[in-house]
């Protein structure tokens, strides 16, 4: 598995350290080498907060994500703060339910409703959080579910297995469909470039 480095940004309480935990622990299922961190702003609750994920199956010499494969925000601020300065490669996932002014990007960016999802399908948008794993683990390609399925089980809060297991397996889906949409766009935009040639 080639090194990935994930970044979860939003606003304390939602839930996005717990998140990163468990895509940590999805990647030691999977049998590769996983540092995660996390970083709260002052207010903590309410304030920005990221959480940082890398998984590789080489040694990671470095233990904080400095180009980011991936990016999820949950709010405007901290797209604002983290969603901004990336490579072209980068993949921006942003919650439209949360972050309605985001400059246009030529590829690789995706406005989901994360939170509405939780909110409509659910019933509570206190899953949001497993919601935007599904995404992000889906994106990543190299994670495979029941790995993912298993680090939720894991780490749920007592008497919400069900509901976040259902939270998942909906984020994972939104994100599977986003990724073949823009692969679409893609193709479409290739051909057009080649009939112009």
């Amino acid at each position: 598995m080639a090194k990935q480095e994930f970044l979860l940004t939003g606003t304390g309480g939602q839930g996005l350290i717990l998140a990163a935990i468990m895509l940590a622990e999805a990647g030691i299922y999977a049998g590769q080498n996983v540092v995660q961190s996390q970083s709260y702003g002052p207010e903590a609750r309410g304030g920005a907060s990221r959480a940082e994920v890398i998984i590789g199956n080489e040694a990671i010499r470095y233990p904080k994500v400095e180009k980011p494969t991936l990016v999820l925000t949950l709010s405007q601020e901290a797209y604002k703060k983290y969603g901004l300065n990336l490579t072209e490669d980068a993949i921006l996932v942003v919650d439209s339910s949360q972050v309605n002014e985001v400059k246009p990007r030529s590829k690789n960016l995706y406005s989901l409703p994360i939170t509405k999802t939780a909110r409509t399908r659910l019933g509570s948008e206190q899953s949001a959080n497993v919601v935007a794993l599904g995404v992000v683990a889906s994106f990543s390609g190299q994670i495979p579910m029941e790995d993912v399925l298993q680090a939720v089980r894991q780490r749920a809060p007592k008497g919400t297995a069900e509901q976040n297991v259902k939270a998942l397996e909906l984020g994972w889906q939104l994100g599977l469909k986003a990724g073949a949409k823009q692969d679409d766009r893609h193709s479409q935009n290739e051909g057009d470039e080649q009939c112009r040639i």
